[in-house]
């Protein structure tokens, strides 16, 4: 029996390679078989098929790279964001419209029987709240049009983070059904607090005493690999009847909220007094 987790003789391309989740995701697909190339504004420490590099935040340094990027793409990861301690816009850049573009731009060049996995958070989790705005927001055309509306909505921006990842969130499901019938499946992951060089940032926008508070009944942050490999999974033959999911992957903290295990009210009160005491 063929193992239908493998990428053996498939191409993939990890938007966001040279560090924390990416580059988990770039080096497991490498060991299971992938041909794969990589698109960062910083060249990784590992070797990858091919690098591309591109600064997100510029429309004209996207379609330069999507333009350089021909022949098949069997798998597609974009694994590219910025965190919250950066401007809300620029957040809203990298996080969704580059991305919107790169998935919309590269979908020519996704073979059939290909797939596309994209990195939300738990932090975007309360979508349902905005579907009206998200829905606005995914009715724009384009890079531009995606931040033309951002700019006459910086109240539902707001630090860019939140919003960004629902919008991941409900574009990822949205897209799905979009070319389901060309043979391409779009999923994505929603990671808990994850140890990557990026945790620093997490900490300074709440703190380390409010991240440690919503660790969940694991009680610890992921490993970049804890994400890499169910996006690899995701966008493996393994998963091929799988498409429009957001697949939580948070330590069972959503399992503690659903079943009342975990007291959301309760840590959410927890967080502010710490913040509180702080300042």
């Amino acid at each position: 029996m063929r193992d239908l987790f493998r990428y053996d003789g498939k191409r993939a391309l990890v938007v966001g390679c040279a560090s924390g989740m990416g580059a988990a995701t770039a080096q497991i697909l490498a060991s299971l078989g992938a041909e794969v190339h990589g698109v960062d504004y910083m060249e990784p420490d590992f070797d990858l098929a091919g690098f591309t590099r591109c600064d997100l935040r510029e429309p004209a340094q996207i379609e330069s790279m999507i333009a350089g990027h021909n022949g098949p793409v069997h798998s597609l990861f974009y694994c590219a964001g910025l965190p919250p301690t950066s401007p809300p816009l620029e957040v809203m850049k990298v996080n969704f419209a580059a991305m919107r573009a790169v998935v919309e731009g590269m979908q020519s060049s996704v073979a059939r029987g290909g797939s596309i996995a994209i990195i939300a958070s738990t932090g975007g989790l309360h979508f349902m709240e905005r579907m009206p705005q998200i829905m606005e927001l995914l009715g724009t055309d384009g890079f531009d049009g995606a931040m033309s509306w951002c700019e006459a909505h910086e109240d539902v921006v707001a630090d860019g983070y939140v919003f960004s990842k629902e919008a991941i969130t409900v574009y990822t499901m949205k897209r799905a059904l979009q070319v389901v019938e060309s043979g391409v499946r779009v999923n994505c992951i929603s990671p808990s607090a994850t140890a990557t060089p990026m945790m620093p940032k997490f900490e300074e926008a709440s703190s380390p005493e409010t991240i440690a508070l919503f660790l969940g009944p694991m009680d610890r942050k992921a490993e970049p690999e804890e994400m890499g490999w169910p996006l690899a999974f995701l966008n493996s033959e393994a998963a091929g009847f799988i498409t429009g999911l957001n697949l939580v992957v948070d330590g069972g903290f959503l399992a503690g909220v659903m079943t009342g295990a975990i007291d959301v009210d309760s840590l959410i009160a927890k967080a502010m007094a710490t913040q509180a005491t702080k300042s």
